[in-house]
């Protein structure tokens, strides 16, 4: 990555091949303002194409992961009207953010959330489109949407896609807010920590898995398994046995098989030194 784009609702620190991003709205709980939505949207479109970047770490300054949705924002939303022939302020509003949280669960990165205090709506929803979801001690998780007379519009689907629809029923239709444990029980979550310190024990043994699997292979891995469910089996088979047959012969294929029989690590594993 050449340059890091500017941001101010987050901050961003590259170290080695992965891309450290907190969110940074303490004052308002890391609420999601619109700002944010497309500084994230803006981030992610930036690295997916970059090579050098293998992870993406995201996580909350102040003890907060992400609050939800900007009550500020919906208020001026309310205030605005629509055109003629234009769409509602807020359907704009709310679909932005469905396409930057739909835009981080399709990335061709890895992507771990550490996920402390509020963990609401919208940081709900990115929590589940993360690859690699941690919880400290303090993270409190929930969908609060119905509580507030409004739906979880955009994250509701990817709630049912990591947890199930019956699961997810309970959590949206009565407004849950539960903590890491049960949301690790419930698949929300991975792993929890039980301190601050451990949080970053665990991602560090996180981003040393990501080191030693091929970049090119795990991006192909992911895409392979968005597809499954939304395309025929077979059909899905005879295209997943194509990029099989693509990847041995290429170039990762190749290191892979040689470092497995000449006993030592792949080149992969040391760039990331």
């Amino acid at each position: 990555m050449s340059q890091l784009p500017h941001c101010e609702t987050l901050l961003l620190e590259k170290q080695g091949p992965t891309l450290h991003v907190t969110i940074n709205r303490p004052d308002a709980r890391n609420a999601m303002s619109l700002q944010m939505v497309a500084e994230l949207s803006t981030v992610f479109a930036q690295i997916d194409a970059d090579a050098e970047i293998r992870a993406v770490v995201i996580r909350g300054a102040g003890g907060h992961f992400c609050a939800g949705g900007d009550i500020k924002d919906m208020a001026g939303a309310r205030g605005q009207k629509a055109d003629e022939g234009e769409a509602d302020p807020f359907y704009r509003l709310n679909r932005a953010f469905g396409q930057m949280i739909q835009q981080v669960n399709e990335s061709s990165k890895v992507v771990i959330a550490l996920t402390e205090g509020a963990v609401m709506g919208g940081g709900f929803g990115l929590a589940c489109v993360s690859d690699v979801t941690i919880a400290g001690p303090t993270a409190q998780f929930g969908m609060p949407e119905t509580s507030l007379g409004v739906i979880p519009a955009q994250i509701a689907p990817f709630v049912v896609e990591r947890i199930g629809l019956t699961q997810a029923r309970r959590l949206a239709l009565l407004g849950l807010r539960i903590g890491a444990d049960e949301a690790c029980t419930l698949g929300i979550v991975h792993q929890v920590a039980t301190s601050e310190e451990q949080v970053n024990e665990l991602l560090g043994l996180a981003l040393e898995r990501v080191r030693h699997c091929a970049p090119n292979a795990t991006a192909e891995t992911k895409a392979l398994l968005h597809r499954v469910g939304h395309e025929s089996m077979s059909g899905l088979l005879d295209s997943a046995a194509e990029k099989f047959a693509s990847a041995i012969r290429g170039d990762e294929g190749a290191e892979g098989t040689m470092a497995f029989m000449q006993k030592r690590p792949p080149k992969w594993a040391g760039d990331a030194e």
